[in-house]
């Protein structure tokens, strides 16, 4: 009696080391798709520590790993866009007011319509649309860069991070389109 106990018990310690093992087989997979992806960018280093900073990354797809990327992309957009809006306020040269005026002009499409267009297009699996958006994105933040030559800039290295997620987006949308 005292032997079916002893097994009994022991059975299910087995079913949880199982599942353990079956867990962490399955999560090693879902980092060696991030790898898998993110080599497959110009960006390795930038992609891998975005979506590996993503919760939601390692439980992705490519589709959802696109996704985290064009979202990322916004927040940054966003964010480059207040900044910009701030610089507008503080200054009182006037070529500089127009040169931010005109990057607040490029900006405000990209955050307001391009890159949302562009997420819902991969949402809906319409990955032409979405790299068509993508490329949309990347000339407004080009031209914006035009105004302002040199990485020494008021905005060149946010310019250049922005450049450089959206050369990692548009290789993963990409891979999407050539299934």
């Amino acid at each position: 009696m005292k032997k079916t106990s002893t097994c009994v018990s022991f059975f299910p310690l087995h079913i949880l080391l199982l599942s353990c093992i079956l867990f962490q087989s399955f999560s090693l997979m879902k980092d060696d798709l991030v790898d898998q992806i993110c080599k497959q960018t110009p960006f390795y280093d930038l992609c891998s520590s975005i979506l590996h900073a993503n919760p939601l990354a390692p439980k992705s797809d490519p589709k959802g790993m696109a996704l985290i990327m064009v979202n990322d992309i916004l927040a940054n957009a966003t964010d480059t866009l207040s900044y910009i809006e701030e610089l507008i306020k503080q200054t009182t040269d006037k070529d500089l007011e127009q040169q931010l005026a005109f990057c607040a002009e490029s900006y405000i499409p990209v955050v307001k319509y391009i890159l949302p267009q562009a997420a819902d297009a991969i949402s809906q699996g319409r990955y032409g649309f979405a790299s068509y958006s993508i490329v949309d994105a990347e000339k407004e933040i080009g031209a914006c860069n035009k105004k302002f030559p040199g990485s020494s800039s008021l905005l060149g290295d946010r310019n250049s991070i922005m450049q450089k997620l959206v050369d990692v987006a548009a290789a993963i949308v990409k891979l999407l389109l050539n299934g």
